[in-house]
This record gives C-alpha cells, structure tokens and sequence, in this order.
C-alpha cells in the first residue's frame, strides 16, 4: 500500500453482468487505470466511489 491511497469500489459491466470490485489507490483515476489494466477495453467502467470505513 502506497501512501496516501484510498480503497475505491469500482462498478464495471462485463458480458452483461455488473461487478463491484474494490481498489487500492491513490485517485479515482488510478482506480480506473488499474481495473483497464487488468479486465481491458471489454469492461465498461460505471462508477467510482470511495469506500467509507465503519467506526
């Protein structure tokens, strides 16, 4: 874990099913970087949100 990242949870839409997967990183552009990165141009990115910690 690098410093100053965040866990985001990253919806995408693959072969016609959606998928929430979280992410560590540093900006929500960086999340979607590192899901195109892996999953490719195959899976449409719906939305990014910081992921809130329960206290």
């Amino acid at each position: 874990m690098r410093c100053g990242s965040k866990c985001y949870l990253v919806t995408i839409e693959m072969n016609g099913e959606k998928q929430i997967m979280p992410v560590t990183a540093r900006s929500p552009v960086e999340a979607r970087k590192a899901i195109r990165l892996e999953y490719g141009a195959e899976a449409q990115i719906l939305s990014v949100i910081k992921e809130e910690k329960k206290r």
